[in-house]
C-alpha cells in the first residue's frame, strides 16, 4: 500500500483494515484439512476460497476468483440486499457450503452458480445467473439456490434444474421460497431459509408472503431519471411479512407444516441427530418455544419454552441436536445465560453465553466471564467446560470442538491472529494479510460509576498528563446488541485517530449492551433514552474526575444508527453537559424503525403510545441549544433518511439552526469510497472544533 496514503484512505481502502483476513472456516470430517475464504492482500477485495492441509500446513487456492470473473460482478437484488443486511462489502467468494463428505463446494460469483471439486480442483459453472444462497445435499447430489424468489434444485450428475414448487396465482413479487425475509435477516440473525434434510431427499422451506407488508419508496434524487425502489418494510405496529414451512421433496412432494401461534421463525436445525428443530416467538417476543417437527405429516411437538416478562433473548447457534440427540439450547438461568444439554445446565452463572458455534458429540461455544470487554472460546468435554482461548483479547471461534479454529483479537495486536487446535492444543497457525494501520491505541482501560461502567479513554499520542486541556469527544454505539468496549486494538482505530486530532476520546457501554447478563439488559425496557443517555453521562463525569486534562467545558458526542440517536439525544436533553454532536444515521422517530427491534423494547406502539413518544426526538426539537450535524445515507433501507428529515423539519419548524449533510447512495454502511470516507470524517473534525471553539467563546462572553 502507498505509504503517503493518510489514515483515512487506508481504513477506507482496506475496509477498517479487515481485507485479507481469514475467515469463514470449514473443518472436514476426518479433521486433516480446513476450508477458508481470504483475499490475495489487505486491499484485495475479492475473496478466494482456500484449503489448508492439517498435516502438512500446505495451502491449495481452490477458487481463484479473479481468475474466474477478472471484471466486476453483477449482483441479484436479493444478493445485495443479502450483503446489506450482513454488512458484506467485500466481493469475490463472500460464502459457500459443503456436502457432509467435503467432496463438494457451492458457492455464487456475480450471481452465478459454481461448484468445486474439492478433490481435483475442477470447477464447474451450473446456473447463469441471478443465484442466491446455493447449498449441497449432505450426500452431494444436487444444489439447491433461490433465483428470482423461487427455491431450485440441480442435479449435479445429469444437470437437469428445476424449481422445486410453483402455485398457482403466486405473485412472484411477494411471495418467496427459500429466503430469509428481512427481519429475520437484520434483527434475529437467521440469514437461511432452507435447510435440507440429512440424507437428501427432501428440504424444509420458508415461505414467506410480504403482500401485506405496508411498501416504502427509497428515491434517487441525484439520478431522478433512476426508477423509485420500492421496499416492502415492516415498522413498528404494522404487518410483518408472513412466514411459513414446507417440507419439498425432490420426488415433488410437499407437507405443509401446521402453524402454531407464533409470529417470527428465529431459528431451524436439521441433522442426523434427530427430527428437525425450530425455534419460534411471538410478536411480543416474550415467549420461545423450541419444537420437533414430522416431515410425514407437518405436525409439531413442544421440547422446551422459555418466558420473560420482558423479551427472551436470542442466541445464535440453537436450538440443535447432539450426534446422540440430546437437544442444546442457551437459557437465562441465575442471572446468567447459560448452555443446557438435556435439560440440565452445563455451563454455570460465571459465565455469559454469547453464542453456539458448533454442536456434535460435544459442544463448542463462545462466552463472557465476568470481565464483558472480553470473549473466549469453550468447549463441552464429558460433561465439563474447558476454554480454549489462552490469551487476553476477542477470540472467535469455529470448526468444531475437536477441531478448533481460534480468530484472536487483541490490544497487543493489530488484525486477527488465527490459529488450529486439535483437543485444544495447537497445531497449525493459518495465515493472515491485512494491512498493519500505523497506529497503536493510547489508551486507558477504565471500570467507572456505581454501576461498574467499562469504558476506555483515548489520548493524543505523546500527550502529556497535566500539558494541556483537552476537549472531550464520546464515541459510542451505546444501544443494545453490540458493544464499543473490547478487548481489541482494531476496535479502537477511528477513536484513537479522533483523539490525535486533539481530543481526550471516551468510549463507554452502559447498560443494554451484551455480556453482562439479562438483568442489565433489560434495565433499558421502555427506556432507551433515559437509561443510554444517563450512563453516557455517567462515563464522563466519572472519568474527567479521575483525569483532570478532560475539559468538561467543552464536550461533543459522535455516533452512527443507535450511536446517531443517542448523539442526537444528548444535545436535545443534556445541552448542559454536551455541547455539539454529530449525529450519523440517527433514529428519530420509533413509529419509523421494525417491528422486531423496536417492540422487544418499546413494546407494541398501539397499546403504549407514550412509550414511543417518550423516547424518540421529534417533541424534544423546540429544546434544541446546541450545535447539531445530521448525516444520512439516501439510499438506506435498514434507518430510512426519512428519520432524518422529520428531525430535520421538526428543527426548522421550531426556528432552531443545524446542519444536515445528505450522503448520495449510500446505505446504512459508513461510506466505502476512499474520498468519501476520508472527507465525511475530516468535515466532522473541522465541525466540532469549530462549534466547540464558538460555544467556549459564547460562555465565556455571558460571563
Amino acid at each position: 500500500m502507498t505509504d503517503d496514503l493518510s489514515f483515512l484512505r487506508r481504513q477506507a481502502r482496506t475496509q477498517r483494515f479487515t481485507l485479507g483476513a481469514p475467515k469463514e472456516f470449514r473443518v472436514s470430517p476426518d479433521g486433516s484439512r480446513l476450508l477458508f475464504l481470504r483475499a490475495e492482500s489487505g486491499t484485495d477485495r475479492r475473496n478466494s476460497l482456500w484449503s489448508l492441509d492439517l498435516a502438512s500446513g500446505a495451502e491449495w487456492k481452490v477458487v481463484d476468483a479473479t481468475e474466474l470473473l477478472p471484471g466486476e460482478e453483477e449482483l441479484p437484488p436479493e444478493e445485495r440486499a443479502r450483503r446489506e443486511r450482513a454488512r458484506e462489502s467485500a466481493g469475490g467468494v463472500v460464502g459457500y457450503a459443503v456436502d457432509d463428505a467435503f467432496t463438494v463446494a457451492a458457492f455464487s460469483l456475480s450471481g452465478k452458480l459454481y461448484t468445486a471439486d474439492l478433490a481435483s480442483g475442477t470447477i464447474t459453472r451450473r446456473v447463469d445467473g441471478a443465484v442466491v444462497d446455493p447449498r449441497p445435499s449432505p450426500p452431494g447430489t444436487h444444489v439447491a439456490y433461490v433465483s428470482e424468489r423461487r427455491l431450485r434444485v440441480v442435479d449435479l450428475d445429469s444437470g437437469a434444474d428445476r424449481a422445486l414448487v410453483d402455485e398457482d396465482g403466486d405473485d412472484g413479487d411477494d411471495i418467496a421460497w427459500g429466503l430469509a425475509e428481512f427481519i429475520a435477516a437484520e434483527e434475529m440473525g437467521r440469514v437461511r431459509g432452507y435447510w435440507w434434510a440429512p440424507d437428501g431427499q427432501s428440504l424444509l422451506v420458508e415461505r414467506s408472503d410480504r403482500s401485506a407488508v405496508p411498501r416504502w419508496s427509497i428515491a434517487d434524487p441525484v439520478n431522478p431519471g433512476a426508477p423509485v425502489n420500492t421496499v416492502a418494510y415492516p415498522a413498528a405496529g404494522t404487518t410483518n411479512v408472513d412466514v411459513s414451512l414446507a417440507f419439498l421433496g425432490l420426488d415433488g412432494s410437499r407437507v405443509d407444516v401446521r402453524r402454531g401461534d407464533w409470529e417470527y421463525l428465529v431459528a431451524v436445525h436439521w441433522s442426523a441427530g434427530g427430527a428437525p428443530l425450530i425455534a419460534v416467538q411471538p410478536r411480543d417476543q416474550r415467549r420461545l418455544e423450541i419444537h420437533a417437527v414430522n416431515p410425514a405429516d407437518g405436525s409439531t411437538t413442544l421440547l422446551h419454552a422459555e418466558t420473560d416478562p420482558d423479551w427472551v433473548e436470542i442466541v445464535a447457534g440453537v436450538p440443535a441436536w447432539t450426534g446422540d440427540g440430546r437437544l442444546v439450547h442457551v437459557g437465562a438461568a441465575d442471572g446468567a445465560y447459560r448452555l443446557f444439554v438435556d435439560g440440565k445446565p452445563v455451563t454455570g452463572p460465571d459465565l455469559q453465553v454469547r453464542s453456539v458455534l458448533h454442536v456434535a458429540d460435544e459442544v463448542l461455544f463462545s462466552a463472557s466471564d465476568a470481565d464483558p470487554t472480553q470473549i473466549h472460546v469453550y468447549r463441552t468435554e464429558n460433561g465439563s467446560v474447558r476454554r480454549l482461548s489462552t490469551t487476553d483479547g476477542v477470540h472467535i471461534g469455529a470448526g468444531t470442538a475437536g477441531v478448533t479454529v481460534l480468530s484472536s483479537w487483541s490490544l497487543e495486536h493489530s488484525g486477527p491472529r488465527v490459529s488450529v487446535l486439535r483437543d485444544g492444543e495447537p497445531v497449525r497457525h493459518v495465515d493472515s494479510y491485512t494491512v498493519d494501520p500505523g497506529i497503536e491505541p493510547n489508551l486507558t482501560w477504565l471500570t467507572v460509576g456505581e454501576r461498574g461502567l467499562r469504558a476506555a479513554l483515548l489520548l493524543p499520542a505523546g500527550h502529556r498528563p497535566g500539558t494541556a486541556k483537552l476537549p472531550v469527544l464520546l464515541d459510542p454505539y451505546g444501544g443494545p446488541h453490540a458493544q464499543r468496549v473490547l478487548q481489541s486494538r482494531n476496535a479502537f482505530l477511528t477513536s484513537q485517530w479522533l483523539a490525535d486530532q486533539g481530543f481526550a476520546v471516551l468510549v463507554a457501554d452502559g447498560r443494554g449492551t451484551p455480556g453482562r447478563g439479562p438483568a442489565w439488559e433489560r434495565e433499558i425496557r421502555g427506556a432507551l433514552a433515559e437509561v443510554t443517555l444517563a450512563d453516557q453521562v455517567d462515563a464522563l463525569h466519572a472519568v474527567a474526575a479521575e483525569h483532570p486534562d478532560l475539559d468538561v467545558r467543552r464536550v461533543a458526542i459522535r455516533g452512527w444508527s443507535y450511536g446517531g440517536y443517542l448523539s442526537a439525544l444528548a444535545v436535545l436533553r443534556r445541552p448542559d453537559v454536551f455541547h455539539a454532536a454529530v449525529a450519523g444515521a440517527p433514529v428519530t422517530d420509533w413509529s419509523l424503525y421494525d417491528t422486531h427491534y423496536t417492540e422487544r423494547y418499546l413494546g407494541h406502539p398501539e397499546r403504549d403510545p407514550g412509550c414511543y413518544e417518550r423516547n424518540s426526538l421529534l417533541a424534544d426539537a423546540p429544546n434544541l441549544r446546541r450545535a447539531l450535524l445530521i448525516v444520512h445515507g439516501l439510499a438506506d433501507d435498514n434507518v430510512f433518511v426519512a428519520h432524518a428529515l422529520r428531525l430535520s423539519a421538526a428543527l426548522l419548524g421550531a426556528g432552531r439552526p443545524h446542519v444536515f449533510l445528505p450522503l448520495a447512495g449510500a446505505t446504512h454502511m459508513t461510506p466505502q469510497a476512499e474520498e468519501v470516507a476520508e472527507n465525511l470524517m475530516l468535515v466532522q473534525v473541522d465541525w466540532i472544533k469549530r462549534e466547540l471553539d464558538a460555544a467556549t467563546n459564547d460562555e465565556e462572553a455571558a460571563r
